[in-house]
């Protein structure tokens, strides 16, 4: 967990807001002032001054500068309130089970917000993605924790107004035919498994399983693919236990071709799309 001592950050003035500037012992010149679309707000006695991308205690500094050198007062002190932020809350999106703007009114973390968001949907992956509103081009990553002996090493940060949390979508890797638990399975997208270590997900292959026909189905840019794998020869080394990617369908047919009997790469997605999807996945 983070430390419970860490203060929240600075957050950064933006279009919107709505400010409160106190000048100490000057009432007159103490206003509240909402900053326009050019991040500019309108001073009594000092006009136009840009405020957009400061916090409160650097906008604070910027109004004592401007009437000190403009020789309204000397050694002026300035005090800066965000009565109102734009956006009060913060949105949380991607794989939980109520995607929405919350309410970021005092100090909320990161899994303060994913537990008003519902918690995580059975598909999310384990990376989380925080924008914040003042540096949209470098958005956060953080890895959630999946053992929860390991909580006390979570990364829990502090989530601003204006922010947005995207939680990750896992992959799932579809394993159909004649094993004994077909289904799709979720795999962290950082780490892939192999081909064996996806038919043990699925319980491994029944007796009847065609083991030299199974056929790998792939999705490309140039549209889906076929591989044709050997499992004897994966088994015995003599052919590569290739890794697996999000998407990808494993189709083990039955020896005696009555009941998995392979109808082409449609038929195989179209039997992917309908089977469970466990949730108990390896990471």
């Amino acid at each position: 967990m983070a430390n419970a001592e860490e203060s929240a950050p600075a957050i950064a003035i933006g279009a919107g807001d709505l400010l409160r500037v106190v000048v100490f012992d000057t009432p007159e010149l103490s206003s509240s002032v909402r900053v326009n679309q050019s991040g500019e707000v309108n001073i009594p006695v000092l006009g136009v001054v840009r405020l957009a991308g400061l916090d409160a205690n650097q906008a604070a500094r910027t109004i004592e500068k401007e009437l000190e050198q403009r020789g309204y007062l000397r050694y002026p002190h300035v005090t800066v309130f965000i009565s109102e932020y734009a956006s009060q809350g913060a949105t949380v999106t991607g794989e939980v089970k109520m995607p929405g703007i919350y309410p970021t009114l005092g100090t909320r973390r990161l899994l303060d917000m994913l537990t008003l968001a519902g918690g995580l949907s059975p598909t999310a992956g384990k990376v989380v993605s925080i924008t914040h509103r003042s540096d949209a081009q470098h958005p956060i990553l953080i890895a959630l924790q999946s053992n929860v002996e390991h909580m006390n090493l979570q990364p829990n940060p502090v989530i601003q107004p204006g922010d947005t949390v995207i939680v990750s979508k896992a992959g799932v890797v579809y394993v159909i035919g004649d094993v004994l638990k077909p289904g799709g399975f979720l795999v962290d997208n950082n780490a892939r498994l192999s081909l064996i270590q996806a038919l043990s997900l699925a319980g491994g292959w029944n007796k009847t399983a065609a083991m030299s026909q199974v056929k790998l189905i792939r999705k490309t840019a140039a549209g889906r693919e076929q591989v044709d794998l050997d499992l004897k020869h994966v088994m015995y080394g003599k052919q590569a236990d290739i890794k697996v990617s999000d998407g990808d369908i494993i189709f083990v047919p039955s020896s005696n071709g009555k009941t998995f009997g392979y109808r082409g790469i449609e038929a195989a997605i179209a039997i992917a799309t309908g089977v469970l999807i466990y949730s108990n996945t390896i990471f």
